[in-house]
């Protein structure tokens, strides 16, 4: 049958892909819409089978907080180059998916994967479709959420780094700037864990390991090494500890004693980052 320039039109209009790929699908399937939309995902599912070996450290990262401040998600789109990452359609899907994820209440992320987008197709679906468009591997990497009587948000600017932060109280003093300091905090000095306690005795048994080596390789005595590695673990700490950080405004000051000068009692429940690369 005859393949108007209407049908490709409103076939592209349905799916995003290029003119002559709608033109093909239609032709293909003798002007079957439907068929003609499926034979567009299996493209992207050949394309995305044939770059699964390909990396992609490029892509969107957005993290989002709740209307009432509650919650919040990050999410992270990857593709393999940044000429995909900076299209408008890339960052568009990638802020209705991140919207799907503050809207939703996902668990985990097979479970954003397979929610709702939209025309019948889940989000899974929808990269892969959208696969077939670029001809590029995409993967939606990441999605994290947190909850709290508060959370920030920083989203920097590129959408190559975004972090979030829950606080236990709405109402603390100045907690606007404290929420918008320590989110930002978070997304430049990539903290590991809250506090001392919060990290898990696998990174402290490696960190020790490691402390001790360097010493043993520097030539320090084997009954000083314990010692040495106890002091270079307290430096970890310093350096990997949100709370324990120099705060980036004011080094003479730790994170905590930023947050206790303006709330003795308010304290972070949680923190997410994420970044390209």
């Amino acid at each position: 049958m005859s393949i108007t320039a209407a049908d490709v039109n409103t076939l592209r209009q349905r799916t995003g892909a290029g003119m002559m790929d709608c033109k093909k699908a239609l032709t293909e399937a003798n002007g079957d819409f439907e068929k003609a939309i499926d034979i567009l995902r299996e493209k992207g599912q050949k394309v995305a089978a044939n770059r699964s070996g390909r990396e992609a450290k490029e892509g969107c990262v957005i993290s989002k907080v709740s209307a009432d401040g509650k919650k919040g998600i990050l999410i992270m789109l990857n593709c393999e180059t940044d000429f995909v990452s900076r299209n408008q359609e890339f960052i568009d899907v990638s802020e209705k998916i991140a919207n799907i994820a503050l809207n939703g209440n996902f668990a985990t992320l097979d479970e954003l994967k397979a929610a709702p987008y939209d025309g019948g197709l889940t989000i899974e679906k929808k990269i892969l479709e959208y696969i077939g468009k670029t001809g590029e591997k995409m993967e939606l990497s990441v999605y994290e959420h947190i909850k709290g009587e508060k959370v920030f948000a920083y989203n920097h600017p590129g959408n190559r780094l975004a972090s979030m932060v829950a606080f236990n109280k709405a109402d603390a003093a100045n907690l606007n700037e404290i929420g918008k300091e320590i989110s930002m905090q978070i997304a430049a000095m990539a903290p590991i864990a809250i506090d001392k306690s919060d990290v898990t005795q696998e990174t402290l048994d490696r960190e020790m390991q490691i402390a001790k080596e360097q010493a043993r390789q520097e030539g320090k005595p084997e009954a000083m090494l314990e010692k040495i590695a106890v002091g270079k673990v307290n430096k970890f700490y310093k350096e990997s500890t949100l709370l324990n950080q120099d705060y980036i405004k004011d080094a003479k000051k730790t994170v905590l004693q930023f947050m206790q000068d303006n709330d003795k009692e308010l304290k972070v429940l949680a923190f997410k980052r994420a970044v390209l690369g």
